[in-house]
């Protein structure tokens, strides 16, 4: 972990940024974070370019942060976190779940977005979740979102045809296989049984392209999937 601040029993506790320009939202956060006690909130900030300034000094694990935001906003402010702080996550907050920003932001790094209106334990579950590594959209939802919005959101580069893309030189065949169908929403079970291999074959596989392509998640190795022209090219039985 980023952070190193322990809970009550001793054990090292996950470290929360937040970061929303509504003062009364952030207390409803901390009030709801700071009840569970392997979860502690080490700052807050109003906007982005707060955000960067409290990341840089308190390194937290995950940075709660809303998109809609004066000055700097939160789709800038999640891709410098990202890029220079890789020890903390970011988790967006939206109001709406059709929110193109949300979709951009997780295109800048996000490693998931979560509904202003969640539950107290979506929350918390969303943030655990994001410190342990893993992304809180779901494969097939963020398939949907960029079939939806990929052509509205600020360009990050020319959507490129399959096996044009540079980034896709580094991979095997049966790691472009395996990428195929992480774009497709597979689980690596799924993808076990659709490639004839066992599930600790897949996870190295899995491991390798995450690695090669320099993802994070499977957020966004489905998002450079996408932009690499693999999207729709999975070969999935029914």
């Amino acid at each position: 972990m980023a952070g190193t601040t322990t809970s009550d029993d001793g054990r090292p506790a996950t470290t929360v940024l937040l970061v929303d320009d509504q003062a009364l939202v952030r207390v409803g956060f901390r009030l709801v974070i700071e009840s569970e006690p392997d979860l502690v909130v080490v700052g807050e900030a109003s906007d982005g370019g707060a955000a960067l300034a409290q990341v840089a000094a308190l390194t937290p694990d995950v940075v709660l942060m809303d998109i809609r935001m004066p000055g700097v906003d939160g789709i800038e402010a999640t891709r410098r976190v990202v890029a220079e702080h890789p020890g903390s996550r970011v988790l967006v907050l939206t109001t709406f779940d059709v929110d193109d920003l949300a979709f951009a932001a997780l295109r800048a790094g996000a490693s998931g977005f979560l509904l202003k209106s969640a539950a107290p334990g979506e929350l918390v579950d969303a943030i655990r979740t994001v410190a342990a590594g893993t992304a809180v959209v779901a494969p097939r939802v963020l398939r949907r979102m960029l079939d939806l919005f990929a052509p509205h959101l600020p360009a990050s580069g020319e959507v490129a045809q399959p096996g044009e893309d540079p980034r896709l030189s580094v991979l095997t065949p049966r790691e472009l296989d395996v990428l195929r169908l992480i774009a497709a929403g597979a689980s690596n079970s799924e993808i076990a049984t659709e490639l004839y291999v066992s599930e600790t074959t897949v996870k190295t596989h899995v491991g390798n392209v995450f690695a090669k392509l320099g993802a994070r998640d499977r957020v966004q190795a489905v998002i450079i999937a996408y932009e690499c022209g693999l999207a729709g090219s999975a070969t999935r039985r029914a």
